[in-house]
């Protein structure tokens, strides 16, 4: 298990570098909307290649900051219902949420989108729009990101059990953020509701 540990940290570490640097993509997105929008605006010119660009930049930090967010726990769920069951059925919906749902959606997208991206980077496709970008660096994305959202399913999934083991500490009790600020609300209203019902 220690072995397994020591991967899960480094999937993390990778994960969340990444994704940090990942996130800026969204500026440069947004310069690239907005200097579009003036040259069209002053200029009357328009380009599909900086149309196209704000779609793949968006793409990006879609797919590739998925990972990150998984590891900081930051994706959505019904916190009002979650917060109702005992930690220990939590984090048993969450070893079996990633083993039999996260990991097997990203092996099927692995496994599909390997050719996709083959098939586009071979004929090196081109948008069919005129002066549009490559389309292969795009769906090269859609396998990147799900093979790094892969990696940090395993690792969420070895620390939950290890969590549950009482190996470790759980991450997600230690490391706050809106999640957990989402939660202890929920909870709280929780609370306020059942003294209403008394």
């Amino acid at each position: 298990m220690n072995a397994l540990l020591a991967l899960s940290r480094a999937i993390d570490a990778v994960n969340s570098r990444l994704g940090k640097w990942i996130a800026w993509m969204i500026m440069v997105a947004v310069l690239v909307s907005a200097t579009n929008a003036v040259v069209r605006k002053l200029f009357d010119m328009s380009s599909n290649a900086w149309l196209e660009l704000q779609w793949v930049l968006f793409g990006t930090v879609f797919l590739l900051c998925a990972p990150w967010t998984l590891r900081v726990n930051e994706h959505i769920r019904i916190d009002i219902v979650n917060s109702m069951f005992p930690k220990r059925v939590r984090d048993w919906i969450d070893v079996v949420g990633h083993a039999l749902f996260l990991l097997p959606l990203t092996i099927v997208m692995m496994v599909t989108s390997l050719p996709f991206f083959l098939r586009s980077y071979a004929i090196n496709e081109q948008s069919l729009n005129a002066g549009g970008l490559p389309q292969w660096p795009a769906k090269s994305l859609v396998l990147i990101g799900f093979v790094l959202l892969f990696f940090q399913g395993i690792s969420e999934l070895v620390k939950r059990i290890a969590v549950m083991q009482g190996r470790i500490p759980d991450p997600y009790l230690t490391t706050g953020g809106a999640h957990a600020a989402a939660e202890a609300e929920a909870e709280r209203l929780l609370a306020e509701l059942k003294q209403e019902s008394r």
